[in-house]
């Protein structure tokens, strides 16, 4: 047999009688072409085969061989890479957030003789970790909760099961904590995780000392586990160490590789190609921005309209930095965006999504600077209204970058200032009719305060401050809407896939929650009117000064639903706006990139191939790109919620060391949350959420009821509510898990100990004669759990 020729396009199945082999003809699937499948069916494979999907059953499925497989294995790890698909045990794939067929869980709780379980890394932050049932054959296998196993899951109707393939040994994902020294010399490992409610012994300290924040691997089992220390970061709370561990806790992305780096230096010498691009150098464009910005992406300018079918519009342009020239599809500036999904900003730092060749200097639009924009023109009629709009790249020189108090004072004539009369009172002017249209439409109007750290030059905190709302903010809000909904309404005629920034309808059981909470203050709600952002407005004005608004506005913002990225169109809900998507913020938002591309495609505004073949030809959407909007509009919608929690729990390690100093004091605050536990409340004119343990709060047994969000003590009749003001004590503030522990001012119902007379993580011991008795469900006795629908 060895003489014979080998015949690639055909497979051996047999012999002849003579001797010779049967050949038979490979015949191909005509819905599975010889070629490298795109994202998308790679996807649909893998979600379809009863089987796992590795590299191997993938490349035969789609017929694959030699060179190509290379090319499937570069693909796979780019899907990897962005976040499509995850890698199961054996090296199998699953859709990100998925539940692989194959894979690590982790026993949550024992029901009966059945274990119940959840995947042990689950990806998906908007949806919770599905719950398996584990069903084992033969004998069972004594598991217990924390336990790891493999197992092979399987989909049943809603939900999945799972069967026991094997236990597993220990995790060892590694700790963050700060190193703690007990009464005894013993070392502990202190979580910076508010959730981990104790400390770990740490068997091996390695170079690390008392007070030292560091990494540490887990080892043994259960109650026996301790921690040896891997890598010492330093001061927990030096200065920039509250952001080092949000981005450590949440694995943000803050090195860029090496060949990223290379590529971000050679998209910089990029030749802006005059000859294609729109001259605006001579216009008097201005960026209004925070004094402290840190990039400067969007620009703006307007003019009366001198067009005589538009009396007393204005012209108007909105100038946004051209990043999509710079970062292409498939590059590794790409990847590595896209992976990133957006900035993260902390007080100390951004952690950027581009490197700062790019963010802060070729893309950043600055004054008396020649920069590559991509341009959205506007004509505005008399009501605020846009009449029409077109998009171009073109080449602008900003007549200066303005920051927002600057405007504001000189157009209230504070300051004098050179651009007042040429570019700000034109720009406020327009202002006012975009203002107006807006207030036609009559979008969600919640005006809470937002809470802003101030640093000092050594990167300690000044003071926490309540952030100003000037007009200023207004102007550069408003031009940036009309834009986004220039660069929805503009995709959508031209029949271009996009990705929209979605903000849903509340859902009904928000609003009957929120009905049955007004109910209690005597406020009224109709469920069966058409619910609009003007519904929840004409409830505030109802409310008017009362003391209950801050309680109602706060309600009115937790019916909302979460506004997501979707290559879908359900329209902005709080904007009141049928059609939105992001445009103005590229260098920030990778949504805001795609829809920038998107634009280049449809109004066919690519530029010349660059000289250097390093560098993808095209800057507009790929055919696989459009292909795969929904993947990507998922991926950055979940990136984006880890920014915001990344943000807001290094602000709370903010306010708390700032507040570790008052410890003792009595300060106002305002109740922000009820739970059947105790209370969550704000410090007033500060932030940062404290609980106040329902254990604290005397002898009186208390009723939780869950409709009304409200704590009420059955003999005195008690009441704790969501927006209640009071004075607490302050008892506690870690800055390095940013929580705080509050009791009322006249004491706790149970003495405490000083955190030196016991070692660290040690539950607190209840006062002699006052040990609370577990309920069925483990609810301390003095807490009577209602969750009746009033």
């Amino acid at each position: 047999m060895a003489g014979y020729p080998k015949n690639p396009g055909s497979k051996k199945i047999g012999t002849k009688k003579s001797g010779k082999p049967v050949q038979k003809k490979r015949v191909k699937n005509p819905n599975i072409p010889g070629a490298i499948p795109s994202r998308k069916k790679i996807l649909d494979f893998i979600a379809q085969s009863e089987k796992p999907a590795g590299k191997r059953e993938i490349a035969k499925a789609f017929g694959l061989r030699g060179s190509d497989k290379i090319a499937l294995k570069a693909l796979l790890k780019d899907m990897a890479d962005e976040g499509l698909i995850d890698a199961s045990p054996g090296r199998a794939f699953h859709k990100m957030g998925g539940v692989p067929k194959v894979t690590v869980l982790k026993i949550v709780e024992i029901d009966g003789n059945e274990a119940i379980a959840v995947p042990d890394k689950w990806e998906a932050d908007d949806t919770p970790a599905p719950k398996l049932r584990i069903k084992e054959k033969g004998r069972r296998a004594a598991l217990a909760i924390g336990d790891r196993i493999l197992a092979r899951t399987e989909e049943r109707g809603q939900g999945h099961i799972a069967y026991l393939m094997k236990k597993l040994a220990e995790a060892s994902e590694m700790l963050m904590g700060i190193v703690e020294k007990d009464e005894r010399d013993r070392f502990w490992l202190k979580p910076v995780d508010r959730k981990i409610r104790r400390s770990t012994p740490i068997s091996d300290l390695g170079e690390a000392k008392s007070g030292d924040l560091v990494r540490a691997e887990p080892h043994g089992r259960g109650s026996q586990i301790q921690a040896r220390v891997k890598e010492v970061l330093g001061d927990p709370f030096a200065p920039k160490s509250f952001s080092l561990i949000a981005i450590g806790k949440f694995e943000i992305p803050d090195v860029f590789p090496d060949n990223v780096l290379a590529e971000a230096e050679q998209a910089t010498k990029l030749e802006l190609g005059t000859e294609k691009r729109e001259d605006l150098r001579h216009l008097p464009i201005v960026a209004i921005d925070p004094a402290d910005a840190r990039d400067h992406d969007d620009a703006i300018w307007a003019t009366p309209d001198d067009d005589p079918d538009n009396k007393g519009g204005y012209k108007a342009l909105i100038a946004i930095a051209d990043v999509s020239y710079y970062v292409r599809t498939g590059s590794a500036l790409d990847r590595e965006a896209y992976k990133r999904g957006n900035s993260v900003y902390f007080p100390d730092r951004v952690v950027p999504m581009l490197p700062e060749a790019l963010s802060t200097d070729v893309c950043s639009l600055k004054q008396d600077v020649d920069r590559a924009a991509l341009v959205c023109h506007l004509q505005i009629d008399a009501k605020g209204k846009m009449r029409s709009s077109r998009f171009t790249r073109a080449i602008v020189k900003l007549a200066g970058n303005i920051a927002y108090e600057d405007a504001q004072a000189a157009i209230d004539g504070r300051i004098k200032h050179p651009l007042t009369s040429t570019a700000l009172k034109p720009v406020w002017d327009c202002w006012k009719l975009l203002a107006k249209a807006r207030d036609d439409r009559e979008p969600l109007h919640l005006d809470l305060p937002e809470k802003r750290v101030v640093l000092d030059e050594q990167g300690r905190i000044a003071e926490i401050a309540v952030r100003e709302r000037l007009d200023a903010h207004r102007v550069v809000e408003d031009f940036m809407i009309a834009a986004n909904v220039a660069a929805a309404k503009m995709l959508e005629s031209k029949k271009s896939p996009l990705i929209y920034r979605v903000h849903e309808v509340p859902s009904r059981e928000k609003l009957i929650a929120l009905k049955d909470y007004l109910k209690s203050f005597d406020v009224s709600f109709a469920m069966g009117q058409v619910i609009k952002p003007s519904v929840f407005n004409r409830l505030i004005e109802q409310v008017g000064e009362a003391e209950i608004l801050p309680l109602v506005m706060e309600q009115i913002l937790r019916s909302q639903t979460q506004a997501y990225y979707g290559h879908t169109n359900m329209g902005h809900f709080g904007l009141s706006l049928g059609s939105y998507a992001h445009f103005t913020s590229p260098i920030r938002r990778y949504a805001d990139l795609i829809v920038h591309r998107a634009l280049v495609s449809a109004c066919k505004l690519e530029q010349p191939k660059p000289a250097n073949e390093n560098i993808p030809a095209s800057s507009g959407l790929s055919e696989d790109e459009a292909g795969r909007l929904e993947l990507i509009s998922e991926k950055i919608s979940q990136l984006e919620r880890r920014a915001m929690k990344a943000e807001r729990e290094t602000v709370d390690r903010y306010i708390s060391a700032h507040l570790s100093e008052r410890v003792g004091q009595i300060l106002k605050c305002r109740i922000t949350g009820v739970q059947n536990f105790g209370f969550f409340a704000t410090v007033e004119e500060l932030g940062g959420d404290g609980l106040v343990p329902v254990r604290t709060l005397g002898s009186d047994y208390y009723e939780y009821d869950e409709a009304s969000q409200e704590l009420k003590g059955q003999k005195t009749g008690e009441t704790y509510n969501i927006g209640q003001k009071l004075e607490l004590r302050l008892i506690e503030a870690n800055p390095a898990t940013g929580s705080l522990l509050f009791e009322l001012p006249e004491g706790g119902n149970h003495s405490r100990e000083r955190p030196s007379q016991r070692r660290p993580g040690q539950r607190k011991p209840p006062k002699s004669g006052q040990q609370h008795k577990k309920g069925k469900r483990g609810r301390p006795a003095n807490i009577k759990h209602n969750s009746r629908k009033k």
